[in-house]
């Protein structure tokens, strides 16, 4: 068969398809998106932890949430944390097969939110490319983004997620997680939406 034929034909797997096929409504719903990763190289580098949270009517649902450890954390992460804390600790770990899935699944057709997102979510498709899926269809903001178009300055001027919560005086966590940093985006977030005039 023809490459772009064998393309055309591809099997999606079946949660993918469950997932292309919730693209026909409006999105109701936000997901703030936070990834750990083994560096900023969407092709060599993996995903270590994904953190993520739902914004629905202005409100940060903390029960809508999402928290995964991949297993491949234990093996590539160095923060001083010993095997036997991660291995030990409450968070769900799974196989980085499992864990995309299962973010997919809760994810659904949500608008994603980010600090620097585009990242993730590249990061996310490669990893979605060795399960033989397409690539996110998301719409996406960027925090970052957001509060360079507000306050008119040039894209190249970054600013951290500590440098906007310094900015809008949300005070900072001193736990370092994803799901941490999804929840002060998320914070940062609804305060650049009224900021920007975002219904």
């Amino acid at each position: 068969m023809i490459d772009w034929l064998k393309k055309i034909n591809k099997e999606y797997p079946e949660f993918w398809k469950k997932y292309l096929s919730q693209f026909d409504k409006k999105p109701t719903r936000f997901v703030v998106l936070s990834t750990e990763t083994t560096g900023l190289n969407p092709e060599k580098d993996v995903i270590l932890s994904i953190g993520s949270v739902a914004i629905l009517n202005d409100a940060i649902y903390v029960g809508d949430s999402f928290e995964v450890v991949l297993l491949q954390y234990i093996y590539n992460h160095d923060n001083g944390l010993s095997n036997e804390f991660i291995i030990e600790s409450k968070q769900p770990k799974f196989q980085e097969a499992e864990a995309i899935q299962a973010f997919v699944e809760y994810l659904g057709n949500a608008i994603l939110i980010g600090h620097r997102i585009n990242f993730d979510i590249e990061i996310i498709n490669e990893a979605l490319a060795k399960l033989n899926c397409g690539k996110l269809k998301n719409e996406a903001l960027d925090i970052e983004v957001m509060y360079q178009k507000w306050k008119e300055l040039s894209d190249t001027t970054q600013f951290s997620i500590q440098d906007l919560q310094t900015i809008f005086k949300i005070e900072a966590s001193n736990k370092i997680s994803a799901s941490d940093d999804a929840f002060a985006i998320a914070l940062l977030f609804l305060k650049l939406k009224t900021k920007l005039g975002i219904y």
